[in-house]
């Protein structure tokens, strides 16, 4: 199909809630690492990865040559049968990740890996609710949607027993503080929305060690300790979602929640462990895990193929020593978009960990007014260049960069010049219409 044709069939046969970015939507036809190509063969550094999935670079021959292997020997069985691909895979998540956890459970998504989380959390725990991050975001689910703390991810959806509290959003303050002259009076509120919202006996807290779609806000390092204190005085079980921050992306570690010195009692992932292939993971403790009541199920849970393709891709970090590679190229990555930021006053805040990286738009760096619009403008500039990055945030004005892991500081300088024309071209249509 040419452009035009997939566009009109698009619209003709995909629910129109599935959005899509740019004006003129951008149909993908192939890629190869760091690169994509479109259906009218131009080429395009991709700085998002299919929002933060294509971990280890499309189409890479290391992934594609196992799960073609495995595709030609079994293919698909569900969690009835145990399988050497599913076991093995568990092993693997089993030494590295932090603290006591050793029981994984697959599903297909980051969705339900987070709403077998909550179930978890609740079985474990014998109680019902739930505290969760405003700014953050969870799935598609009902529940996961309910648990989001973006009013335009909550549409149509209410569940009881979801209570949610302060985010550590710095730049924009919900108290009008300081940090650190603050002491992350964010953290310490948590209590009080306990014995105000809850019981005063919770089954947990979920949330993002760096949140995602809430615009990669970074949270002052003593922010989880102390709420996981207090998670823990009032006896739930705290679950890291890593769907985005997981499997090296935010250097140094194999987790997010490893750079704020807690030990979850479960981690959730997605994206990045399948670099595009559907997996969902619930891991946990085995007192977490042990808890939970049966029997359940995952149809597609520990398939074989998508249990092949995550395997060979945490071999590949390892291999590649990617941890490191997200710490080096992230932070020159994030010295590039500072230098931006001192160049244009619209860059009110450069942010971010690893290769997560962010930058937040305004249109007064006093006011610190947002500026959706021009942030559509600069994602619409660099697509044009032949840059591919992403949006988000609470009010749609923070353009997101999640390349693959294994990208090189070449990749980074060619995203920074576009990213540099593509402000300049903005600035000055933006003077042009005044």
């Amino acid at each position: 199909m040419n452009r035009s044709e997939l566009l009109q069939k698009k619209q003709q046969f995909i629910y129109p809630a599935v959005s899509n970015y740019f004006a003129n939507p951008l149909p993908i036809a192939r890629g190869e690492m760091q690169h994509v190509w479109d259906v009218d063969g131009k080429k395009y550094l991709d700085f998002f990865g299919g929002i933060v999935t294509v971990g280890v670079g499309h189409a890479n021959p290391r992934i594609n040559g196992p799960v073609k292997a495995q595709m030609d020997k079994l293919g698909h069985t569900s969690t009835l049968y145990p399988h050497e691909t599913m076991v093995a895979l568990a092993e693997k998540i089993a030494r590295i990740t932090p603290g006591r956890i050793e029981k994984s459970f697959f599903t297909a998504s980051g969705t339900e890996a987070n709403e077998m989380a909550i179930q978890s959390a609740r079985m474990h725990t014998g109680r019902t609710e739930i505290v969760s991050l405003r700014h953050s975001y969870s799935g598609r689910s009902s529940l996961t949607r309910s648990l989001g703390g973006i009013s335009s991810w909550r549409k149509s959806n209410h569940e009881v027993g979801l209570i949610h509290t302060m985010a550590p959003y710095c730049y924009r303050c919900p108290i009008g503080l300081t940090y650190p002259s603050c002491e992350v009076a964010c953290a310490k509120d948590m209590e009080n929305v306990i014995q105000a919202s809850t019981s005063g006996a919770i089954a947990g807290m979920i949330a993002e060690p760096i949140q995602g779609v809430g615009g990669y806000i970074v949270p002052p390092k003593e922010f989880f300790k102390i709420v996981f204190r207090i998670v823990k005085e009032y006896g739930g079980d705290f679950i890291s979602d890593e769907v985005q921050t997981g499997w090296g992306r935010t250097g140094k570690k194999w987790f997010g929640i490893e750079h704020w010195e807690i030990e979850p009692d479960i981690i959730t992932g997605a994206k990045s462990l399948g670099n595009g292939y559907p997996i969902g993971l619930t891991a946990a403790t085995p007192e977490v895990a042990n808890a939970f009541e049966g029997p359940t199920i995952s149809t597609f849970g520990g398939n074989p193929i998508a249990s092949v393709t995550a395997k060979a891709v945490i071999d590949l970090i390892e291999e590649d020593d990617l941890i490191t590679n997200c710490d080096v190229v992230g932070g020159y990555l994030q010295e590039k978009l500072k230098e931006l930021q001192e160049e244009f006053a619209c860059i009110g805040e450069v942010r971010g960990m690893g290769l997560m990286q962010a930058m937040e738009l305004v249109s007064d760096p006093v006011t610190r007014e947002p500026a959706a619009a021009m942030a559509v403008e600069v994602m619409e500039a660099a697509r044009e260049r032949g840059l591919l990055i992403g949006k988000g945030g609470m009010y749609n004005n923070v353009l997101r960069m999640a390349p693959p892991m294994n990208i090189s500081k070449a990749d980074v300088d060619e995203a920074a010049r576009i990213l540099h024309e593509s402000f300049v071209a903005v600035m000055a249509m933006m003077f042009a219409t005044a």
